[in-house]
């Protein structure tokens, strides 16, 4: 949730012409990492959980991405862009172990 709000301050500052380009889209990447968290956590299911924890994944790779491009376009700058991809990497570790954790207890369970 930390990441979303940083990443609404900073395309906040993005040029008018990206509001429906870039700023919705990177706006939309990292809404979709603590959604998909959210829709996992109601599910019943291991698999279902782990499902929406890997889409979380992938859509933290995708914000990564567009942060990248953002600092190429220079839209934001190279402390920005760093202290975002540092925060974004906290979170893929904390995805990660959560998706290896759920995937132990899975094997487990059916050994």
């Amino acid at each position: 949730m930390e990441l979303v709000k940083e990443i609404y301050r900073v395309t906040k500052t993005f040029p008018k012409e990206e509001v429906y380009g870039l700023t919705a889209q990177i706006r939309r990447a990292a809404i979709a990492v603590p959604s998909n968290i959210a829709e996992g956590k109601g599910r019943y299911s291991t698999a279902d959980v782990n499902h929406f924890l890997v889409q979380a994944r992938g859509s933290l790779y995708e914000l990564e991405t567009q942060v990248l491009i953002a600092t190429d376009l220079k839209y934001l700058s190279e402390a920005e862009s760093k202290k975002l991809l540092d925060r974004s990497d906290e979170v893929a570790k904390l995805l990660n172990g959560l998706i290896r954790s759920l995937r132990e207890k899975s094997s487990a369970a059916g050994a």
